[in-house]
């Protein structure tokens, strides 16, 4: 597992120490043995975890800007997990309204000693701990628009960001932003070995919002 995942790092032009490696590694191992009793993702396979969860994250890692994220509707910790194994200096906070997927995050954390990632269970539309965050995440989570309706009290404004995670550039989505957010800019994403196009939408409240 070890040796695949530096092949898809090198092949992604991404540079992680031998540490970092082993605990992706690690929470994969976690996600699958977690997964036949939690059915945490449909990715039955680790090596197409590999793949579709830990290299699908940690390419947006780049064009985060902040050190205080949110992850909103985590799931069993995607991106959120993976992110801050590759980013230790900034924190996130891991949003997941189910209670078993902030078990499987919690034992995570405890497990591969991450001390800058904070699982909490609570719905989006009532959860302000913390806030304003820098940037608010999400990935498969929601439309953009429902995204910024439930999280608009979220990210700093002006200065925070949202970033949705999405396959296909959602045009329908951001030809009908509200009016309060500006798009500034779409990213498309490379992940070696995973088919369909990935990308990033990176979104900004307006200041007087």
């Amino acid at each position: 597992m070890i040796n695949t995942l530096s092949v898809l790092l090198n092949r992604a032009g991404i540079s992680l120490s031998d540490q970092q490696k082993h605990q992706l590694v690690s929470y994969v191992g976690m996600l699958d043995k977690w997964n036949k009793a939690y059915n945490l993702t449909s990715v039955r396979d680790p090596q197409q975890m590999l793949i579709r969860h830990i290299m699908d994250s940690i390419v947006v890692a780049p064009y985060l800007q902040g050190q205080k994220f949110i992850d909103v509707g985590t799931g069993p910790g995607l991106p959120g997990i993976p992110l801050s194994i590759v980013c230790p200096d900034a924190h996130f906070t891991l949003l997941d309204s189910l209670g078993k997927r902030v078990r499987f995050l919690r034992q995570v954390q405890h497990e591969l000693k991450l001390d800058n990632i904070t699982p909490v269970q609570s719905r989006v539309e009532t959860f302000s701990d913390g806030a304003p965050f820098d940037g608010v995440i999400s990935r498969a989570f929601a439309s953009l628009q429902d995204m910024v309706s439930w999280c608009h009290h979220l990210p700093a404004a002006g200065e925070g960001r949202f970033y949705a995670l999405k396959g296909q550039v959602p045009e329908d989505e951001l030809a009908s932003l509200p009016e309060n957010l500006s798009l500034e800019s779409v990213i498309a994403l490379q992940v070696p070995e995973l088919e369909g196009e990935r990308h990033l939408v990176v979104l900004r409240q307006n200041a007087c919002d």
